[in-house]
């Protein structure tokens, strides 16, 4: 890519930004959170977490006692630090996902109140200029519905992750039975 074509798009998304208005901002950056979480939590699922995940193991295998009251707590504890872990940021993108679709929304109230503030401030029943507000003031709705989208998708992989994990924990984490035969 030259320069000149990375100008040309930087002027295309500018002029984009502007035509939706202010609310697009917003979306944009509400957007920019959104992502950055989901990276984090990409970056910790396929990087991070595996290396947690053997150490709690490992921690739990290391143990004798594996059968008692008081080693059931200690893997119920084991298990709750690793799915925290695991659950960290999704509540927030989840949020965000619910947010996007609002804020374009709002843009569309924001951009036909200005659109009949005009009308009745003209009188005119143009039907061009009614078209280009009424164009105007759907951008950010389609804004809000593209990023909330991405995050959808994103947010039910990571559930499905959790769901997995949660299985994997308590696979990994066995109890042993005792002396007795109980477990």
């Amino acid at each position: 890519m030259t320069p000149a074509d990375l100008q040309e798009a930087t002027e295309a998304v500018v002029a984009f930004m502007e035509l939706g208005g202010d609310i697009l901002f917003v979306i944009f950056g509400v957007t920019v959170v959104l992502w950055t979480l989901i990276i984090e939590r990409l970056w910790y699922t396929r990087i991070t977490h595996r290396r947690h995940f053997r150490q709690v193991v490992a921690k739990w295998n290391a143990r004798e006692d594996r059968h008692s009251w008081n080693a059931k707590q200690i893997r119920r504890m084991l298990a709750a630090q690793v799915m925290d872990r695991v659950q960290h940021s999704l509540p927030f993108i989840k949020a965000l996902v619910v947010v996007c679709p609002l804020l374009g929304l709002l843009g569309t109230v924001t951009g036909m109140i200005e659109v009949f503030d005009v009308l009745a401030a003209d009188g005119s029943g143009n039907p061009r200029a009614m078209a280009s507000g009424v164009s105007r003031a759907t951008i950010p709705t389609m804004a809000g519905m593209v990023a909330a989208l991405s995050g959808v998708y994103m947010s039910a992989q990571f559930r499905r992750f959790v769901q997995i994990e949660r299985i994997r924990l308590d696979d990994s984490l066995t109890l042993t039975e005792a002396a007795d035969g109980t477990a």
